[in-house]
């Protein structure tokens, strides 16, 4: 029987690796379509296209792999074993941003209902919930500790709480907030985001329960792709906005030039403060101007020393602020030298300026994307845009865009900053209701996702 009359017993499963063994299978099925071609001159010619389908049907292996080992083959005379070391997305990276903020609000909202968030409650109520991943126990635990959650543990329970950097963080600016409400300063909002040449409704999940932008952002979904999917060209855009709309004038709307997923990968701290430069002029006086901690948001004005940093250059920056060096000395006693005096030089670019300008900067805690209304804002204009894109060619997005945002009243904005208002308000409901909870019973201590210690909590 000739090799080509056999015919395997089944495909190649998808996704496993091609052999050595199995392209030289290839070669050799190859050469002999050829070989039989030379040897029966009157019969019918393959085409390489056919002669391809021909070998992956003998071999039961993929059109791809095919040509590939084919053109190997060809060029180098012979083949490579597989690269087995194949590049799996981490957990961290499987959940996107609105999935995280989702289980946030979970944990949040047992804490609401004054009911305590423990691990396994938890795992339980997210795994339930359709919107949402399902995980293994291990995976959440993983994505608890990115959202800098940490285990308060009493007795055999321990709550999920946040890490109490970001809880003092939190406190810190809804103080600050509300002050300068009662202040009756003018407050701006601002922010980035993305939109694809591509966005339409019909290419995504819609819950049909959500009937409106708003609705979208405050469930968790959004009424199209959740994240850029890096496929076609891409808009990075940047604005700012109040009760008053938004500022006419302060957008700025240019083409990605990455092929990054993450679209803050676009931006950079001089970008940024060309943009914020311009609009300074443009906002009222005594403004407050509320961002995120994006780092071209925070680029700093006289880099701080650390550890890294070799000991005469920590030297040169503590002479050079006027400071005498005790010698001899070491690295970490320089260090500490420097903690003593790094907050008076610890500042940033944009918020100097400001300040110089009669302005205030005042910045979000991480992870609380929620607290900042121009995300409403986003999700009406991104809305407008795949509603009305039918071309999904970058000009017309843009001109989608901003019409979009002309879209977004003055009236819809004061109703996104008092749902603001409101979130800020379950903020302070959530830490006095932990504050309770962890002053009813003394010995409680705090363990960081992940130690041995704490894998065992009990309901």
């Amino acid at each position: 029987m000739d090799l080509v009359d056999v015919s395997p017993s089944k495909k190649n499963p998808r996704g496993k690796f091609v052999g050595t063994g199995q392209k030289q299978i290839i070669i050799n099925i190859y050469k002999d379509k050829l070989k039989q071609q030379l040897e029966n001159p009157d019969g019918p010619k393959l085409t390489y296209r056919q002669m391809l389908l021909e070998v992956c049907k003998t071999s039961g292996i993929g059109q791809r792999t095919v040509q590939t080992t084919l053109a190997e083959y060809k060029k180098k005379g012979t083949v490579s074993s597989p690269n087995k070391n194949k590049i799996r997305p981490t957990i961290l990276e499987k959940v996107d941003s609105f999935d995280k903020q989702a289980i946030r609000r979970k944990i949040h909202g047992f804490w609401l209902n004054r009911e305590v968030p423990t691990l396994q409650k938890m795992l339980i109520a997210i795994n339930e919930d359709d919107t949402l991943p399902n995980f293994k126990r291990s995976s959440f635990r993983k994505i608890l500790r990115d959202l800098q959650f940490v285990y308060a543990r009493k007795s055999r329970n321990s709550a999920l709480i946040e890490r109490e950097d970001i809880i003092i963080w939190r406190g810190r600016y809804l103080d600050q907030i509300r002050k300068y409400r009662a202040q009756n300063r003018p407050i701006y909002y601002l922010d980035e985001t993305w939109v694809n040449a591509g966005e339409t409704h019909s290419r995504a999940w819609r819950d049909s329960t959500v009937n409106s932008p708003w609705d979208a952002f405050l469930t968790g979904l959004t009424m199209g792709p959740k994240e850029p999917s890096g496929k076609g060209k891409r808009l990075i855009v940047l604005h700012i906005g109040s009760t008053d709309g938004f500022l006419p004038g302060g957008l700025l709307c240019f083409e990605s030039k990455t092929k990054s997923t993450d679209y803050h990968d676009d931006m950079n701290g001089t970008t940024f403060f060309e943009w914020f430069v311009k609009i300074l002029p443009l906002l009222k006086e005594n403004a407050v101007i509320v961002m995120d901690n994006a780092a071209y948001h925070s680029v700093k004005k006289d880099r701080i020393p650390v550890m890294s940093w070799k000991k005469q250059d920590i030297i040169n920056w503590l002479e050079s602020k006027g400071e005498n060096i005790s010698y001899p000395t070491t690295k970490g006693a320089l260090l500490a030298q420097v903690k003593t005096i790094h907050t008076e030089h610890d500042k940033y670019v944009i918020d100097d300026y400001a300040k110089e300008n009669n302005k205030t900067v005042l910045r979000l805690p991480p992870y609380h994307c929620e607290l900042n209304p121009i995300e409403l804002a986003w999700s009406s204009v991104k809305s407008y845009v795949r509603t009305h894109n039918s071309t999904f060619k970058l000009k017309d997005v843009k001109e989608l865009l901003e019409r979009g945002v002309e879209h977004v009243t003055p009236e819809m904005w004061k109703n996104f900053v008092g749902h603001v208002v409101k979130e800020e308000e379950k903020f302070w409901n959530i830490d006095s209701i932990t504050d309770d909870y962890m002053d009813e019973e003394p010995g409680r201590h705090i363990l960081t996702i992940g130690d041995k210690s704490s894998d065992s909590d009990s309901d």
